[in-house]
């Protein structure tokens, strides 16, 4: 029987399909902790990034800056992706989702932008990889200076809807600018990601970008609930590092604002949130009860 994510143990959770998972975290009601990590380097000598995220209390782990073409993560002892993936799920239980960015013909050409490796883009080949290899869902957005524009996400999902629609979680939009100043926040586009197939529209949570508080936030996010979406807000803007009260006013912010999903970065050091403040999101959102659980429950189990 489907259970909110909430309360699902890890193998439950990595049992689930895209269209389960995403109900899941539905039914959890604003309690689902996402955390970003890049796998290039740890925080430790022996343990992966993942397995620190995860013990700290994330339900979800996002791999950012992951080629699928020359895959690594620092102690995952796997050479490619399929593996590594797998060996992450199996020593974290949770499920992955990776970036994937969007850069048209023109941002590629710029020199105020850096330069991706062909394994990072949102190719259709790249989706097809993501999808392969496990993941159980792609976002797809921007780092900063990348050059991610709005209507390059907007053609990145459809692609993916087109090809693995119901395969694999959609999650599309910015957590600022990605080096190009748009508007990525306009009612008109939030309702052209979800036309393109976007299944959760990911926006900059409340604080980290000038501009957004909880009242322009919360208007956004009910326009996505009234479409049948789900809503991720994201601390991206390297505020994972700051100090837990912080992140405490943000993530109730964003609670307050309806945020299903709420993210947490990978710039604090070591390409990793300061695993305090992964803890801190957590029991902010969701108490001391939920988050040992998290903590606590067993991958066997």
């Amino acid at each position: 029987m489907l259970k909110r994510l909430l309360s699902s143990t890890p193998k439950e959770i990595l049992n689930y399909n895209a269209e389960e998972l995403l109900e899941s975290i539905k039914l959890s009601e604003g309690r689902t902790v996402l955390s970003e990590v890049i796998g290039k380097t740890s925080l430790f000598r022996d343990v992966s990034n993942a397995e620190i995220a995860a013990a700290f209390g994330a339900d979800i782990l996002l791999l950012n800056l992951f080629d699928l073409e020359q895959a690594k993560f620092k102690n995952i002892a796997k050479e490619t992706a399929f593996e590594i993936v797998k060996e992450i799920k199996k020593l974290c239980g949770r499920p992955l989702a990776i970036n994937l960015e969007p850069v048209s013909t023109d941002e590629l050409q710029s020199e105020r932008f850096i330069k991706l490796s062909s394994g990072r883009k949102a190719t259709l080949n790249n989706i097809e990889k993501a999808v392969k290899a496990g993941f159980n869902m792609i976002t797809f957005t921007g780092n900063p200076s990348v050059g991610v524009s709005n209507q390059a996400i907007i053609e990145a999902v459809k692609a993916a809807d087109e090809n693995f629609g119901g395969q694999i979680i959609i999650a599309a939009g910015k957590m600022h600018m990605s080096g190009i100043n748009e508007d990525y926040l306009a009612a008109k586009y939030i309702d052209s990601l979800i036309s393109a197939g976007t299944d959760i529209i990911l926006l900059p949570a409340p604080g980290t970008v000038p501009g957004i508080d909880l009242n322009s936030l919360k208007e956004i996010i009910q326009l996505i609930h009234n479409r049948g979406k789900l809503a991720l807000t994201a601390i991206g803007t390297s505020q994972e590092s700051s100090d837990q009260q912080t992140i405490r006013d943000i993530a109730m912010m964003s609670k307050m604002a309806g945020a299903d999903i709420q993210h947490i970065g990978d710039a604090g050091y070591a390409g990793i949130a300061l695993p305090e403040n992964i803890l801190t999101l957590s029991k902010t959102i969701r108490g001391k009860r939920h988050t040992y659980r998290r903590m606590a429950l067993s991958i066997n189990r």
